[in-house]
């Protein structure tokens, strides 16, 4: 993991056109919210016009109604204006809320659609880095660009334009010094962007630890590693610490800049502006110079806001580049070779000449040359060391991985031609990590068919064996299980899971060591449930147990990826040196030397 998350992913180029789509539902908000914050800026930069009037017209001349009239015009402007910037910031909240609603659920459904060999690519600490905080960085950008995005150029160019007409010669001090601020701005951002990618790097490691922490906590109190932990998850805090330091730091160092240039400017147009009064040079008046000097810290307030888009900006290219990798992520696994009325016949399973790796280096097979076939409503039982790629075997059924070679046939079709939501219903996988949901002990049966009634549901927990246990809880079957299941016992989910799968009615059910916390008892009788209640349906079991697979109509030997053997229980015990071995060491005939 650590290698996986240390490693930087080549973004490529942003496409903007996968984000506007996130607007839809929101195009009026985000189309008046600008239109509303020009009309905010329009009448703030005409205040200081009329306060020139006020001051030339009314205050240096002792006239009281001018001074009533340019003052009662300056007060509508300001309501006008504040009544504007309040809709403009009411419309700009309601898009970049909805946009960033609509970004998490379009990154969420693609990640739905990704297979297997898709989600090994990203780790899962990062998906949920790029789901949450980056998302909050582009909304924020985004609210940026409707609000101060058209605030800032318009109130630049609207109070450069009326600098200029009060005076030229002073207005020029502007236009010499914004120039050399846009170009240390854009270096600034230039060096900073690569550091901010690392910087959401190390929150994807930061989250995956604290994910991995949060999953094994009773595994960390049984060991009493707390503060082994405690000090893992303080230095993934403190690495992304400093590279946020680092990062943000470059754009620290660009605001004393901004600032200097700024006040200075404003030192020089009191400077030269008081001067040209005392000496009467163009025609420049005391109300002239104050609207010069409001205009200056509106010209100044509008580079600052220039400045904040700026660092939201080049923080959000990151956080866009990274959600964009998602959305161009292209499934390997899709319905575009499918036939879209192919159902599945029977639970038949053939692998013919099946080799299979992980990723696009051929030369790392983890399955090699299977060729194995399993008649419907047939028993399989397939037991192996660890690593011999049991699981990975059964996994190329549903196709949760596409074979690298060679193909799978179920009910006498290749995979590959069934609609894959036809293939997965027809499957039903009990998956060696038992997985629950939160919600009720009947919601997560429902998964399994959400239109099964009671009676269908306590029948599938019978069959399962589950149905005593969940009885002898005060709630039954509406028992909340909280997060993953935390109330029940590995044996108890175990169950569940079982009984989950028995619901789906599927035409092959695959067991992947799902009863290896079960006692042998418990195990026999779900498998003689399997045998009165399921007849038809092809089973494949994953075990460790001798005892789970001993019945089964063949069963088969993994070992490195390929099948060392395979026959009925006799005929592997008398034929096969490694199940005779494993029947025998579990038997306990086995002495020590």
């Amino acid at each position: 993991m650590k290698k996986l998350l240390a490693r930087p992913r080549k973004t490529g180029k942003i496409s903007f056109g996968e984000f506007a789509s996130c607007v839809k539902g929101y195009g009026w908000q985000t189309l008046f919210a600008p239109i509303f914050v020009v009309c905010e800026v329009f009448l703030e930069v005409f205040i200081p016009r009329v306060m020139t009037l006020l001051i030339d017209e009314g205050v240096s001349v002792g006239n009281t109604d001018a001074v009533l009239k340019y003052g009662g015009l300056m007060l509508a402007l300001a309501l006008l204006a504040l009544v504007a910037g309040a809709l403009s910031a009411r419309l700009a909240a309601v898009a970049t809320m909805g946009f960033a609603r609509n970004l998490r659920k379009k990154l969420f459904d693609k990640i739905q659609d990704f297979s297997f060999g898709n989600i090994d690519k990203f780790s899962t600490g990062s998906l949920i880095t790029r789901l949450t905080t980056d998302v909050n960085f582009i909304r924020n950008a985004f609210m940026m660009l409707i609000r101060v995005g058209f605030r800032a150029p318009v109130m630049f160019v609207t109070s450069i334009a009326l600098a200029l007409d009060i005076n030229t010669r002073l207005a020029m001090i502007f236009v010499a010094v914004a120039p050399v601020m846009a170009i240390a701005m854009f270096a600034i951002g230039a060096i900073a962007f690569p550091l901010f990618g690392k910087m959401f790097r190390k929150f994807d490691a930061m989250n995956a630890r604290l994910q991995e922490n949060l999953i094994g906590i009773r595994v960390v109190k049984a060991f009493v590693r707390e503060s082994h932990e405690t000090e893992a998850f303080r230095k993934a805090a403190e690495d992304v610490r400093n590279t946020q330091v680092k990062a943000e730091k470059l754009i620290v160092y660009g605001q004393p800049f901004m600032q200097f240039a700024m006040y200075g400017c404003m030192v020089a147009v009191v400077w030269f502006g008081g001067n040209m009064i005392i000496k009467s040079v163009d025609g420049m008046t005391i109300g002239g110079l104050n609207a010069f000097i409001s205009y200056i810290n509106q010209i100044l307030m509008s580079l600052l806001m220039v400045a904040m888009i700026f660092v939201n900006l080049v923080i959000s290219s990151a956080s866009l580049a990274r959600c964009s990798e998602v959305l161009r992520e292209k499934p390997e696994i899709t319905d575009e070779t499918a036939s879209p009325d192919l159902e599945v016949a029977d639970g038949s399973v053939v692998f013919e000449n099946v080799s299979f790796g992980y990723g696009k280096d051929t030369s790392k097979e983890i399955l090699s040359g299977i060729n194995l076939e399993i008649p419907s409503g047939s028993v399989l039982g397939i037991i192996g060391g660890t690593g011999s790629a049991k699981t990975t075997l059964v996994q190329l059924i549903p196709r949760l991985y596409d074979v690298t070679s060679g193909s799978v046939m179920v009910g006498g079709e290749d995979v590959r031609n069934y609609k894959i939501r036809t293939l997965r219903d027809s499957v039903a996988m009990v998956l060696q990590q038992n997985v629950l949901f939160s919600g009720t002990i009947r919601d997560n049966l429902k998964w399994g068919n959400d239109n099964a009634t009671d009676e269908e549901i306590e029948e599938a927990a019978k069959n399962a064996e589950a149905h005593k246990f969940v009885t002898s809880f005060s709630e039954g079957y509406d028992t909340d299980l909280g997060q993953g299941g935390v109330n029940v016992s590995g044996g108890q989910k175990q169950r569940l899971c079982i009984a989950r799968a028995m619901l789906k009615k599927p035409k092959i059910m695959i067991l992947d060591d799902s009863t290896s916390a079960v006692d042998t008892a418990t195990d026999a009788a779900i498998r003689k449930a399997f045998a009165e209640t399921l007849k038809g349906m092809t089973v494949i079991i994953i075990a460790q147990r001798i005892s789970s697979v001993k019945h089964a109509d063949k069963i088969i030997v993994m070992e490195d990826g390929r099948i060392a053997a395979s026959g009925t229980h006799e005929e592997l015990y008398s034929s096969s040196p490694v199940y005779r071995e494993v029947c025998d060491s579990q038997a306990g005939g086995v002495r020590d030397d």
